[in-house]
């Protein structure tokens, strides 16, 4: 651990990577956060029974590819 420490105490500027990293990930995690709360309740609602839909244009689509 020593190893490490004395080469990040050797690189000039390094104590800004932490906060920037921090800045990123609390950016993404507040549009994430905005997109999920903002969307319309109609867009919510379709998109959580996309995947029990009884639609089958994929096999559909192989089969085709089949022959």
């Amino acid at each position: 651990m020593k190893i490490v420490i004395n080469t990040l105490n050797q690189i000039s500027g390094v104590e800004v990577f932490p906060i920037i990293s921090l800045i990123i990930f609390f950016t993404f995690f507040l549009l994430v956060g905005y997109l999920a709360f903002s969307a319309p309740k109609s867009y919510i609602d379709e998109m959580s029974h996309l995947p029990l839909e009884d639609d089958n244009n994929f096999s559909s689509d192989n089969d085709n590819l089949k022959h």
